[in-house]
């Protein structure tokens, strides 16, 4: 739950106000994603699109979990870390579902889309999952921070 300090009226999480997360996810928003559509495009090499997703989301994932754990809402040492993944691994399937959708649709519509194509579907679905991780890491995953 937030709280108002009283000597900044702002509100806080553990010592930290909720106007330095947003910022610090951001950031590691950025660049997770640049990891995840590197990871992507190596992937996509040596597999189809749907498989080079499931992979390069999922190293992704594990890392912008304990990355925003530690720099975005202040969460040092191992206490609950298995736990914060395991919650974040909702996040992920929620990433992973608006991914492999505009995969799915984009097979549909142009069957022979260039990587370039792909990266830009997979940008705007990353987009909105970052949305959606914001609030499940806020309002459940590390509630209280």
């Amino acid at each position: 739950m937030l709280s108002t300090d009283d000597r900044s009226g702002q509100p806080q999480t553990d010592g930290r106000p909720v106007r330095r997360q947003l910022p610090a996810f951001l950031v590691i928003g950025v660049l997770s994603t640049l990891f995840y559509l590197g990871l992507f495009v190596l992937a996509r090499r040596f597999t189809d699109p749907q498989a080079a997703n499931l992979i390069a989301l999922a190293v992704s994932a594990v890392a912008n979990t304990a990355a925003n754990r530690r720099f975005t809402f202040g969460i040092t040492g191992s206490e609950g870390a298995v736990r914060h993944q395991l919650q974040g691994a909702v996040a992920f399937l929620i990433g992973l579902g608006l991914s492999a959708g505009v995969l799915a649709l984009l097979d549909l519509a142009v069957p022979d889309a260039s990587r370039g194509v792909e990266v830009a579907g997979l940008v705007v679905a990353n987009g909105l999952a970052t949305v959606a991780r914001f609030l499940l890491m806020k309002v459940w995953v590390f509630r209280g921070r």
